[in-house]
């Protein structure tokens, strides 16, 4: 299975008036999603689910995929109150049998990383935007391991 964890993009601070799960993208954020969107959607296979927590800022960087055709699907449990093992659950790890996509947040998305790739104390830091790609193989007869297939940051997409 593949699990690819895409952070949100560069997101507006909180205020008094706009509370967190109200936050827009900045534009820089937007510019941000657009690019990953684009790497995304040039190497992701078509049956790919895209599950994306319920706030604005996760589904304004989620937007960018959608202009490219993609489909997504809102998940209130993926919100910023989402623990790694409700992730896991929600994209059937390891069992599920095609690529699911996660645009969520930090530090919970560092959580599931961490725990996947054998760190189950230590979250690791997934910036603004970037996205993180683990994957599992299994050779003949050795147990199945999961790996870090990539990290992508909007910076290093070209457009």
């Amino acid at each position: 299975m593949d699990l690819i964890l895409w952070r949100h993009a560069e997101a507006e601070p909180a205020t008094e008036e706009i509370t967190d799960e109200f936050r827009k993208l900045t534009g820089k954020g937007v510019k941000q999603a657009g690019k990953i969107a684009y790497w995304l959607d040039s190497t992701l296979p078509e049956t790919c689910r895209i599950l994306v927590s319920p706030t604005i800022r996760t589904r304004d960087t989620a937007d960018a995929l959608v202009a490219c055709g993609r489909k997504v699907k809102i998940v209130p449990e993926l919100g910023p109150q989402a623990s790694a093992q409700d992730i896991l659950r929600i994209a059937n790890w390891p069992n599920n049998r095609e690529p699911v996509v996660i645009v969520g947040h930090q530090p919970c998305l560092g959580q599931v990383a961490g725990h996947l790739l054998g760190h189950v104390s230590q979250g690791y830091s997934i910036r603004k935007g970037n996205v993180w790609w683990l994957s599992q193989k299994q050779r003949e007869a050795e147990e199945v391991t999961t790996y870090l297939k990539a990290v992508m940051s909007p910076d290093l997409v070209v457009r």
